[in-house]
């Protein structure tokens, strides 16, 4: 079954205990989740309360019919950049648009069945994007966090850092103090405390500090204004092929993004609870979790790590605990969201900031660079493509690199031999201690035999000196075959056929390069008798060709 939420199955075994700790986690991860959703929101250029209205729908969603029974999702860091870009380029309308095609497209994706392929994406450019995109969050809350007079913070990561330099001389210390603050709030906190997240005492501290002693910085109510305590009336966004063409390259971003920052959630809440997630139906509830906040005017949603831990470590085990946060989150709005417009920014740049440092994953960034120098070259072009040019840009480079890379490696593990007629030194397993006639050649073929490596098989036909009377193509270590390796053989079939040799396939061990073969008509065109399963069959068959 494509599409079966993990609700279904944990609520057949559920008890009152384990409800009771649903209950308090979802409590705690509501909390910690409400200053992040904030934070998020006002970073990605749009205003505080459409994060909480991301966090509210997604989350709920996300919850009831995801294919994980701990995921917890809303807003998060990795949008930042792409949500900023949009705004910036489309405005709110486009944004709304973009992220609602992108469910469209996360969920057929799921329907397709492509929460496996997903999974496969390469390690070194999921590092180099992540990292990248903890530098861009960094450097975007540089303004906040000194409280620097300046406009418009600029989008390109040079220029951004050019203005700061220019208007480093109006840092307002009272910022600076908070922001540092925060910092320290939030690193040390969990020594006294993990029930209480530091993310929130660090916010309450500061903004009692601001309000009590009529600090000169910066709050969310001063830039914002008020913030609305209930949810907006849903808006189906108006979508038409001109629309489609244009946001449907940030749409995919979104997609790809979320749906690998939520499957990689999901493994490792598996690991933490010892648990097997579906990661078709959790794309697909990510899908409609993005559908649903478009509509209500929220931003991309995924599964968010750091929440899904703490989800697990506070004893969360099945999705009603995700189902309280967001009704935590929506209690909260209702009743106290118009405190939040007295929370400063400083603080919540501060909170970005630590966000941004767990993002980093500067060990693991340290770690390939030292690796094999492919992997290398896939994390610094993510990276630098993230940092400098755009995050699609980054990702799509990435892919391709990526893929001309592994192709690489898999032409240096293909090998195409011709085989001596005798034995050397003690290479006698290269022809099995079997004699082979003087008008026999015998050629072994190791690794894939695709597109990249076809020119090796090409290559190595032509060291044959004299036409052969039969061609042994031995294929005992081909495990797989694709369109040009079908096509080669092809040509090595009716060049042999063309100049009187009989062509003799041995060893086609792999069941699914034989059924390429007979898909192709490549068997019936050499004949069954032709396609032996070992090479002593291969050598008979060659004397009776000989001998008639």
């Amino acid at each position: 079954m494509i599409f079966n939420p993990k609700i279904t199955d944990t609520l057949q075994h559920f008890t009152f205990q384990q409800f009771m700790k649903d209950v308090l986690a979802g409590l705690i991860v509501g909390v910690v989740a409400l200053p992040l959703a904030i934070a998020f929101a006002i970073a990605s250029g749009v205003s505080p309360e459409k994060g909480l209205y991301t966090a509210i729908i997604g989350g709920l969603i996300v919850s009831a019919l995801g294919g994980s029974r701990v995921q917890i999702g809303g807003p998060t860091g990795a949008f930042i950049v792409i949500v900023y870009g949009i705004v910036m380029q489309y405005g709110i309308s486009g944004l709304v648009i973009a992220t609602f095609i992108a469910g469209i497209i996360l969920i057929i994706m799921g329907l397709v069945q492509l929460g496996a392929v997903i999974k496969f994406i390469p390690y070194p450019l999921i590092v180099g994007f992540t990292s990248g995109i903890a530098l861009i969050i960094f450097s975007s809350e540089v303004k906040d966090f000194l409280g620097l007079s300046m406009g418009a913070v600029p989008a390109g990561f040079l220029s951004k850092w050019y203005q700061f330099g220019l208007h480093i001389t109006t840092t307002n210390l009272f910022a600076l103090v908070i922001g540092i603050v925060t910092l320290l709030i939030i690193v040390f906190w969990p020594r006294l405390s993990h029930k209480i997240p530091g993310s929130l005492v660090a916010i309450l501290v500061t903004t009692l500090a601001v309000q009590l002693f009529h600090l000169p910085v910066e709050t969310i109510g001063s830039r914002f204004g008020a913030i609305p305590n209930h949810l907006p009336a849903p808006i189906i966004p108006e979508i038409n092929f001109s629309v489609i063409k244009a946001l449907i390259q940030p749409a995919f971003t979104i997609a790809l993004l979320g749906g690998i920052e939520s499957l990689l959630s999901a493994v490792v809440a598996d690991g933490m609870i010892g648990g097997n997630h579906r990661s078709n139906t959790e794309l697909i509830a990510q899908g409609t979790a993005n559908l649903f906040s478009a509509v209500f005017g929220g931003i991309p949603v995924t599964g968010a790590i750091a929440r899904t831990a703490t989800n697990i470590k506070n004893g969360g085990r099945t999705p009603i605990a995700g189902i309280i946060h967001a009704i935590t989150l929506f209690l909260i709005l209702v009743l106290v969201g118009k405190w939040a417009a007295l929370i400063p920014m400083p603080a919540l740049a501060g909170i970005l900031v630590i966000v941004a440092y767990n993002m980093s994953e500067w060990e693991n960034f340290v770690s390939i660079l030292k690796g094999p120098k492919s992997d290398m070259l896939v994390l610094l072009s993510t990276f630098l493509l993230t940092v400098l040019i755009d995050l699609t840009v980054a990702i799509e480079i990435g892919m391709v690199l990526a893929a001309f890379l592994f192709m690489r490696k898999m032409i240096q593990f293909s090998e195409v031999n011709l085989l001596p007629k005798e034995a050397e030194d003690d290479d006698n397993a290269a022809i099995d201690n079997f004699s082979i006639p003087k008008e026999v050649e015998v050629f072994e073929i190791s690794g894939p035999l695709f597109f990249g490596a076809t020119y090796k098989f090409k290559d190595a036909i032509k060291l044959i000196e004299k036409t052969p009377k039969v061609l042994i193509i031995r294929m005992r270590q081909v495990p797989m075959i694709d369109a040009t390796g079908i096509k080669t053989l092809q040509e090595i079939y009716k060049e042999s056929k063309h100049r009187g040799t009989k062509l003799i396939l041995s060893e086609v061990n792999s069941t699914k390069v034989l059924q390429e073969m007979k898909t192709a008509r490549l068997l019936f065109a050499i004949g069954k008798a032709n396609v032996t399963e070992s090479f002593d069959a291969a050598l008979k068959r060659s004397s009776a060709i000989l001998q008639g």
